[in-house]
């Protein structure tokens, strides 16, 4: 058995441990309990898929993967910050009515 062989298997054998944690992330994301949780799966899943790719970019010796992968992360990247954006709106505003409920009963 080769150097070669051996670290095209090791390398597969990362490639499907890191397919179940996007799966054990993705029901994670799905389960919640809370938002927090839900935004915090959604970037680990990114982050494992730029891992995937850089993995992907030595097993095929391509150069442009990792071009690839630098362009996902800022897209990762800018979608975490917008849902976090989101939500700390729809949270202000949810703490708002609830604080304008409480004075109307005054």
């Amino acid at each position: 058995m080769t150097l070669d062989t051996f670290i095209d298997g090791f390398l597969t054998v990362c490639l499907i441990i890191l397919a179940i944690t996007i799966l054990v992330f993705m029901i994670r994301a799905v389960i919640g309990p809370r938002v927090g949780d839900r935004v915090v799966c959604i970037n680990m899943i990114g982050t494992v898929v730029m891992v995937i790719i850089g993995i992907l970019a030595v097993m095929w010796d391509q150069g442009y993967m990792a071009d690839i992968c630098l362009i996902y992360a800022m897209i990762s990247f800018l979608a975490v910050v917008v849902l976090c954006k989101v939500y700390v709106g729809v949270y202000l505003q949810h703490k708002n009515n609830a604080k304008e409920s409480l004075d109307d009963t005054e």
